[in-house]
């Protein structure tokens, strides 16, 4: 009764409103229907954009720690690394021949090679940002354009501003918005086998770092410089070609080098090694970064972590780079390069893994993985003119080069040992 009662009054205020209300035309009845019609529409859009919404933020689960998808990732992001950093190591193969064809000094050549890394890193706050957001193919193909333009447009440079602008500048580009992209990807595939995933990654710094100076040496008295550059450019087209059509994320979005140039330099100038004994320097202080890279990977994930392994390495490059100044002879700078190679490489492979360590969330790996990249795009910009302005106050000696290498390096495990420390405390036997 009660019921039919509400009803029945209801229907006797609707029926008075209608009449109390002053007439209106067809088209002001046409429009009410329309906006109410609307704000239904509307209603149901709304309901369905939060429905896709939280869809699209589901939990894919753990990361599979394995399988052919992830490891096929990690192959990828090595020839990533392939293609950016063994690309960057083979700069010190090309800085005489610019000396000499372009009239410049050794420092102002070296900025071309500061700039191209420290885009890399600099960009990687962004490119890192862009792919936790969900857009890591777009950035990633942009990426990939930039860098072979870049290349192309090297071979044909005559100029030191077009060199600077190409090589330095649309290159270094396109390598920030491919590094930090690959290494975010790979590492939300990983979790106990992280550190081994972005080792072999990592290797791929190695791996270039013997192609390229090896096709340059080969080629570049051959067919000279413009052929030279374009056939690595096409070696690179290749590469590029199967890392844009194998690599994946896995997340769903969330919206909210140069060293090696002065280790060949200072072979020249101070042990006067010839050029091709200078260049087979690099080759074998990268030969050994590649299982520098994947040896202490494993060994990271099986027992030590990563922090655990890169701060002894760490304190040895620093102890190492003081060791350097010692050295006259081009037998024991060829056993040095080797120690050398092997603690160096396992701090730089273990880097990206040290980093994605310290991020609980998986989501957000490649912002904080970029932040820090960025930061260390400074020292990478201003590293190398330094040794340079460096070396040429002291009249070619490379003393205060290597003091200054040295010491840096060991503050910087420090800062390490800090890190450490503020995570686990001071408890010396845990794995981190």
């Amino acid at each position: 009764m009660t019921d039919q009662s509400s009803r029945n009054a209801s229907f006797e205020l609707e029926t008075v409103s209608q009449h109390d209300l002053p007439r209106t035309s067809r088209r002001d009845e046409s429009q009410i229907r329309s906006a109410q019609v609307s704000s239904s529409q509307g209603g149901v859009l709304r309901t369905l954009s939060k429905t896709l919404s939280r869809a699209s933020t589901i939990d894919p689960g753990p990361p599979p720690d394995g399988g052919l998808k992830a490891w096929t990732q990690a192959l990828m992001g090595h020839l990533v690394v392939f293609n950016t950093w063994g690309y960057i190591n083979s700069f010190g193969v090309f800085q005489s021949y610019y000396v000499n064809a372009l009239n410049e000094t050794p420092s102002a050549i070296s900025w071309v090679g500061s700039v191209q890394i420290f885009l890399l890193f600099a960009i990687g706050s962004a490119s890192g940002r862009a792919t936790d957001a969900g857009y890591f193919r777009a950035v990633f193909v942009t990426g990939s354009i930039l860098q072979l333009l870049g290349i192309f447009m090297t071979s044909l440079s005559t100029e030191y501003w077009q060199l600077f602008l190409s090589q330095g500048i649309c290159t270094g580009i396109g390598n920030g918005l491919l590094f930090t992209p690959a290494l975010a990807c790979i590492s939300t595939y990983f979790s106990k086998k992280r550190g081994l995933a972005l080792a072999i990654a990592a290797s791929g710094n190695a791996t270039g770092g013997m192609v390229f100076p090896a096709v340059v040496e080969t080629l570049l008295p051959k067919i000279g410089f413009p052929w030279t550059m374009r056939a690595l450019g096409f070696l690179m087209l290749g590469v590029t070609s199967v890392t844009l059509a194998l690599m994946k994320t896995r997340l769903p979005p969330r919206k909210a080098g140069p060293f090696l140039e002065l280790i060949g330099s200072f072979g020249r100038d101070v042990i006067h090694l010839s050029q091709a004994d200078s260049f087979n320097l690099i080759i074998i202080l990268n030969g050994v970064g590649f299982f520098g890279r994947l040896i202490p990977g494993y060994v990271s994930d099986r027992w030590t972590g990563p922090f655990n392994y890169v701060i002894p390495c760490a304190f040895m490059t620093g102890i190492l780079l003081y060791c350097w100044a010692a050295i006259t002879s081009q037998d024991v700078l060829t056993a040095w390069a080797v120690v050398y190679g092997w603690f160096t490489a396992g701090m730089q492979g273990l880097f990206a893994a040290m980093v994605s360590s310290l991020t609980d969330d998986l989501k957000k790996t490649g912002v904080r993985m970029g932040m820090i990249f960025s930061v260390t795009s400074v020292a990478l910009l201003t590293g190398p003119p330094l040794a340079g302005a460096l070396i040429q106050r002291a009249d070619g000696r490379y003393l205060a080069a290597q003091i200054w290498a040295g010491t840096m390096i060991l503050a910087g495990s420090l800062v390490l040992t800090g890190a450490r420390v503020s995570k686990t405390g001071f408890r010396f036997i845990v794995r981190m």
